[in-house]
């Protein structure tokens, strides 16, 4: 019978899965580096590229915030040109107001029955001062008063009857105030709040 030593076969077959498996190890270590170093690659461009984006965003944001600021002047100087056209407007309507006030006034005096003595105009309120043939003609002197667009409210203060004698007439003394176009209410002082 014949004999054969599987000693050595055995031992390298044992040295061969040795290496085997070293070299499996190897290549993993090596493949684990590679996709380290790949990932480490990729992450550092994308960052170098998120750094740029954001270096041009704040780029873009100074430009727009140069450009936020001059609206922001543009449109403080049109606040102050819309406020000088509007004192414009009102010293324009403050202008031909007395006259069409005074032209109402002309048009509202019933012919040859009233006789105004003084018209008087302080901030809006207008006092005038007449005498009437009779209480009937105040009264539709006020009411033409009352269809005017430049005064309103108008309000009778006091009427006295007097006799003429030279002439043997019966007159009404009147005193009307009214609100014209130029008149503007008080505004409410602020009250304290109670604590």
């Amino acid at each position: 019978m014949i004999r054969i030593n599987l000693l050595p076969f055995r031992a390298a077959r044992v040295k061969e899965n040795i290496r085997q498996q070293l070299m499996i190890y190897g290549l993993s270590v090596v493949l684990l580096f590679s996709v380290m170093g790949y990932t480490l690659f990729y992450l550092t461009s994308t960052l170098n590229g998120l750094r740029e984006d954001e270096k041009r965003i704040q780029d873009e944001l100074k430009t727009y915030e140069l450009t936020i600021k001059r609206i922001g002047e543009l449109e403080k100087k049109i606040k102050e040109i819309r406020a000088k056209l509007e004192v414009i407007r009102e010293l324009e309507r403050n202008k031909s107001g007395p006259v069409h006030l005074l032209d109402e006034i002309a048009l509202a005096v019933p012919k040859e029955k009233l006789w105004l003595s003084s018209v008087k105009e302080t901030r809006g309120s207008l006092t005038m001062t007449g005498t009437a043939m009779d209480n009937e003609t105040v009264a539709l002197f006020m009411t033409n008063l009352e269809k005017s667009d430049y005064i309103s409210g108008v309000d009778l203060q006091s009427a006295k009857l007097r006799t003429i004698p030279d002439y043997k007439l019966n007159v009404a003394d009147f005193v009307l105030e009214c609100k014209t176009y130029a008149y503007k209410e008080k505004a409410a002082p602020p009250t304290a709040k109670k604590p």
